[in-house]
């Protein structure tokens, strides 16, 4: 068993964990696995006690508040499919300009891509030119968890897959960290849509560190749409 803390700075939307670093964090409850699948079950709070347990097959895990379930985890096939290969860390900087989020943000004070935010990571993913379906951002990281790559390869996807149109909350990331990035150094983080179905949104995200084109993570999500009058505004 196994307790952990969402601080308030780690948020998505207003009251709820970021997607990506919430499920970073349960996912390294899943001890010596590669590529981990985690599966948000309600908005993960915030400043409230988790409390981690192995699931009954022993398979993977399960985190609650209180007698709520937030999420589940278990081990993933490594993540082996064709990715987007990356575009330069200056064409990402200057396609950042055309970021939505500029216009107008669901969740402006969201700690990956947030406009409000001074202390998060920035992100401002934008299509690329000749690359339909395709999204890039330029990512030069302040500090490096586990949890902070997750939170990184979360939110491209979520634009990519159309949050500017509708609203939208992770639902399911697999992801498999191969190398953490360097504090300081470019990176690139490159998002592209994988189809949908209904409300669910199907997307790939890829984070590379820009000198070398080297892939350090990628991840395949889920996002699913929702109803906006549900969800408080910052």
């Amino acid at each position: 068993m196994s307790t952990f803390v969402v601080p308030r700075r780690f948020n998505g939307p207003p009251e709820s964990g970021n997607g990506g670093w919430v499920s970073g964090r349960v996912a390294a409850l899943v001890l010596g696995a590669g590529a981990v699948s985690v599966r948000l079950r309600t908005p993960p709070p915030l400043e409230r006690l988790l409390v981690g347990s192995a699931t009954e097959d022993g398979a993977g895990v399960e985190v609650r508040d209180g007698s709520v379930l937030v999420a589940t985890a278990a081990p993933a096939a490594e993540l082996t499919g064709a990715v987007q290969a990356p575009v330069s860390f200056g064409a990402a900087t200057a396609g950042g300009a055309a970021y939505e989020g500029l216009v107008h943000h669901p969740f402006p004070t969201c700690f990956s891509c947030g406009t409000a935010r001074t202390d998060g990571l920035s992100l401002r993913p934008a299509p690329v030119a000749g690359r339909g379906g395709v999204y890039a951002a330029a990512w030069t990281p302040a500090e490096v968890t586990p949890e902070i790559v997750w939170a990184a390869l979360d939110c491209p996807g979520g634009w990519v897959g159309g949050v500017a149109e509708h609203p939208m909350v992770l639902g399911t990331m697999t992801a498999q960290v191969l190398a953490l990035p360097l504090v300081g150094e470019p990176h690139v983080v490159m998002a592209w849509r994988c189809g949908s179905e209904g409300r669910k949104h199907h997307t790939g995200t890829a984070l590379y560190a820009a000198g070398s084109g080297r892939l350090l993570a990628r991840a395949n999500a889920t996002w699913i749409t929702v109803d906006p009058t549900t969800v408080r505004p910052a």
